[in-house]
């Protein structure tokens, strides 16, 4: 059991695209890391996004290739600034929830699962990419089992 967390894929700028719906090559990039993930047989129960289109739209490729039974929804609370505690503590990796934001947000939520602190930085996201993490059953204690990322650099 799991819980999955993704940042949404490259998105166009809010100039071009007030919503910043995904770019061709964020579309691209999403695109492939859900093929590949759907390959390993990653089996996510909900895709939960935080509303905004790039999010949205990124969550749909996600269940495109994962095909999640509790489909895709919107979710509160997930938005670039919201508060990181709030959904931490209602979170279980016995859900195999994937949720899909934006930075800091998931960044800090990340950092605040494994060390309590969201001031302590344990992960850098990449747009379209995968982060996997467990929950001890014994200790309670987050760790970061996994990660897809579209580059290596």
């Amino acid at each position: 059991m799991a819980l999955f967390l993704v940042q949404h894929g490259k998105s166009l700028p809010k100039d071009k695209d007030p919503n910043q719906s995904l770019s061709e090559e964020g579309i691209l990039e999403v695109k492939r890391i859900a093929n590949v993930a759907g390959g390993y047989g990653v089996q996510a129960s909900c895709i939960r996004h935080s509303g905004k289109k790039r999010a949205q739209q990124t969550a749909d490729i996600f269940a495109s290739a994962l095909n999640p039974e509790n489909g895709v929804r919107e979710r509160s609370g997930l938005n670039p600034l919201d508060d990181v505690t709030a959904l931490a503590d209602e979170i279980s990796s016995n859900d195999n929830v994937m949720l899909v934001g934006h930075l800091p947000f998931m960044e800090k939520l990340t950092s605040y699962l494994i060390t309590g602190s969201t001031e302590k930085p344990v992960f850098k996201f990449q747009n379209g990419g995968i982060l996997c993490m467990e929950q001890d059953p014994d200790t309670r204690s987050w760790f970061i089992k996994w990660a897809l990322m579209p580059n290596i650099s």
